[in-house]
């Protein structure tokens, strides 16, 4: 290898974090640190780890947060993929998010469930349309011999849709991960990071813990 790995590191420096800098509501404080992500123009900062669990074995897999709202965060994808399959027979889920320009980090659990037929038809009629048809290309996570048997279908669906809308397919839409907990790490000197945490109780309310590093 033509690096040492073990001696590739960052101290952390930029900013701290305290119960006192934290929002009651951990909802409108994800709010706070994503819109500073997102006004700051790096890449993609809607970008999370989604985490799903099938028979004990973990799978993760990046995707791209699309809506947020007071109930949590919503995602779009193939029903009948990998992680929709997961998620059907185990519905508890996570999803991190790492911006480094900030050395920030969420990381989400909580239960996934879909969103309304509504929403999945009002964000799919949103999307480019060379993504919905891809949507109708892509029978996602299954095995294909090569590259042209996409290209074929592409061409095939395109002459299907040409001069008309393109519609949703049933198999494709919308989930939300319903918060029970959520972590807010800021990177700070010596690996003496700051986490906060917060937890639901049953009674719906929220309470915040720090963590050792």
């Amino acid at each position: 290898m033509d690096h040492n790995i073990g001696k590739i590191r960052h101290d952390y420096t930029l900013k701290g974090l305290s119960k006192k800098d934290l929002d009651p509501d951990p909802l409108r404080q994800f709010r706070i640190w994503f819109n500073e992500a997102v006004n700051s123009g790096i890449t993609e900062p809607n970008a999370m780890l989604l985490s799903t669990v099938s028979n004990g074995r973990p799978s993760s897999r990046i995707v791209l947060l699309k809506d947020l709202d007071d109930t949590g965060f919503m995602f779009f994808t193939n029903y009948k993929s990998k992680k929709g399959e997961e998620m059907a027979g185990n519905p508890q889920v996570s999803l991190t998010f790492f911006w480094k320009e900030f050395e920030r980090q969420v990381r989400i659990e909580g239960k996934v469930e879909k969103t309304s037929l509504q929403e999945s038809d009002e964000y799919f009629a949103s999307r480019p349309r060379g993504s919905q048809i891809g949507a109708w290309v892509s029978s996602q996570s299954s095995v294909i011999e090569n590259r042209n048997v996409l290209e074929k279908l592409t061409q095939e669906q395109e002459s299907r849709f040409a001069g008309g809308e393109v519609p949703r397919p049933p198999y494709w839409g919308g989930y939300r991960v319903v918060p029970d907990y959520i972590e807010f790490w800021q990177g700070r000197p010596s690996r003496l990071h700051d986490r906060l945490t917060y937890h639901k109780n049953a009674e719906g309310l929220w309470s915040v813990e720090r963590l050792a590093p």
